[in-house]
């Protein structure tokens, strides 16, 4: 993408798209409806692993989304290397999907457009690098995923607005 380009799609990714990537996903689209902006920008989201392909979010972010505002339609699908050349910017939930990402990367250069950039770096420090998988967790840990996501949405549009991105 040439400099000073304002992306135009964007990516969550999480290990089996139900939980953090499609909360993501509807956070990101609902913040961007709210700022007249849903028009310019489009917003999906994908897993690593093919756990739970055709599989809506799990009901436990459902809920935690909805008591928020927010309601999450995304059916799971898995990541593909074709997703690096059809997005702009591709934000990773933690580290270890975030490597799983870059290993799609052709390693000529290939075609592939997306900046790759862990969801971390939309927040200030005192949130943690990776945004923690509530899976196998209770309540409180989905309630502090959508709170952590719905804290990064602002600066994420912030930057897609700002053309920063390379």
């Amino acid at each position: 993408m040439p400099p000073n380009t304002v992306p135009k799609s964007v990516l969550f990714v999480c290990l089996g798209n139900i939980c953090r990537s499609p909360t993501g996903e509807g956070m990101l689209t609902h913040a961007l409806a709210e700022s007249g902006l849903s028009d310019a920008i489009t917003v999906d989201s994908a897993g690593t692993a093919g756990y739970h392909i055709g599989k809506p979010a799990d009901a436990r972010m459902q809920r935690a989304a909805e008591r928020r505002g927010v309601a999450l339609h995304s059916r799971a699908r898995q990541l593909s290397a074709r997703d690096l050349q059809a997005f702009d910017l591709v934000i990773a939930m933690d580290r270890e999907n975030q490597a799983g990402i870059e290993g799609l990367r052709s390693p000529a250069g290939g075609e592939e457009r997306a900046e790759i950039r862990l969801l971390s770096t939309f927040l200030d420090d005192s949130w943690p690098v990776d945004v923690p998988d509530p899976y196998h967790g209770d309540a409180a840990g989905f309630e502090y995923v959508v709170d952590m996501i719905a804290a990064a949405c602002p600066e994420v549009i912030a930057y897609l607005q700002s053309g920063q991105s390379s």
